[in-house]
């Protein structure tokens, strides 16, 4: 992962870092459990002061993006982690032995710590039962004012998960929790921190998933001849924000630049005016495409539409069943 500092920018340079790397693990460049370059590595590549690089660590851990070991590093954190004996079951086709032997496997390290084995079965009881009923519905929740994160994650997971799929703002989440406990929150790692802890609270779980690395999308941006212009269309506020910093931090004044909701028709004709290629989520595509349709006479050339359909990697997709009990 490179990094690109605007030195000259307005947007703040620690602003600029810190959203590239949030960006780096939300897409799985690095992913849980992955050790961050350090703020040496960091500070030759950017050119940044290392207290500059440490400052922007210390908000991620603050914001429950990293977590920093002592004499080891900072490292992404690994939600799905357990400190005690909860490992995530592997897939029939990819296990080592059957089931069955590794059952035994577990009951017999639950006598090792002194369990009976009326409490071996309490336990596997209890996870069970948690696991169904964290696996009853997905609820994907992200701020009001990001809500369109959330539909865009509902947008991936619906057609694949075969479980209920709601979007949940997260000021109404603990009003939903308290009617029905059931379900699994999900959400990005943007927003993870203050979820797992209504999640504990309400006994389900928080998992979050994995953005696209928009590989495809950020090449063609990063291709693009100077003085090009390029807009970006999406139904999240957040997204916009995030390319919004990325793409300059890339490639500075070189080439114009303009995002839009959308639902904001006056910004989506300005943008479909100005722009040679425009980049816009699954959701937006039919909203742009009908707005040059009907503003075809108003417009000199018609720019060069790139959809990205993914919001979510596939992995984490799977991942997300298996977590559920729900891949086959």
């Amino acid at each position: 992962m490179k990094y690109h500092i605007q030195q000259e920018s307005d947007i703040p340079a620690s602003t600029q870092l810190y959203n590239q790397i949030c960006f780096a693990i939300a897409a799985r460049y690095y992913p849980p459990g992955h050790r961050l370059p350090s703020t040496r590595q960091l500070a030759m590549q950017t050119g940044l002061h290392r207290n500059t690089i440490s400052k922007v660590y210390r908000q991620l851990e603050i914001d429950g993006v990293v977590e920093a070991i002592a004499g080891s590093g900072i490292y992404v954190r690994d939600t799905l982690k357990k400190k005690d004996l909860k490992d995530s079951f592997q897939s029939k086709n990819t296990m080592s032995e059957f089931p069955d032997q590794e059952a035994s496997k577990a009951v017999d390290q639950l006598i090792k710590l002194g369990c009976t084995l009326q409490d071996i079965r309490k336990i596997f009881t209890k996870e069970i039962d948690w696991r169904i009923k964290c696996g009853s519905k997905i609820l994907v929740s992200t701020p009001r004012e990001d809500i369109g994160a959330s539909m865009l994650i509902a947008e991936d997971l619906s057609p694949k998960i075969d479980v209920p799929v709601e979007v949940v703002p997260m000021e109404e989440l603990e009003k939903v929790l308290l009617n029905s406990n059931n379900g699994t929150i999900v959400t990005s790692r943007y927003f993870l921190q203050p979820l797992e802890t209504l999640a504990k609270k309400h006994g389900v779980r928080a998992i979050a998933v994995d953005l696209s690395d928009f590989q495809k999308e950020l090449k063609i941006i990063k291709e693009l001849k100077s003085g090009s212009c390029v807009g970006i269309v999406s139904i999240s506020p957040g997204l916009l924000r995030a390319a919004e910093i990325i793409v300059h931090s890339m490639r500075g004044n070189d080439i114009v630049f303009m995002t839009t909701i959308s639902d904001n028709n006056n910004r989506l004709l300005a943008l479909l005016k100005a722009s040679n290629h425009i980049v816009c989520d699954g959701p937006s595509l039919s909203v742009v495409e009908n707005a040059l349709i009907k503003n075809r006479s108003q417009l000199m050339r018609l720019p060069q539409i790139i959809c990205a359909k993914n919001y979510l990697t596939i992995d984490t997709i799977n991942q997300l069943k298996m977590e559920i009990g729900v891949i086959k």
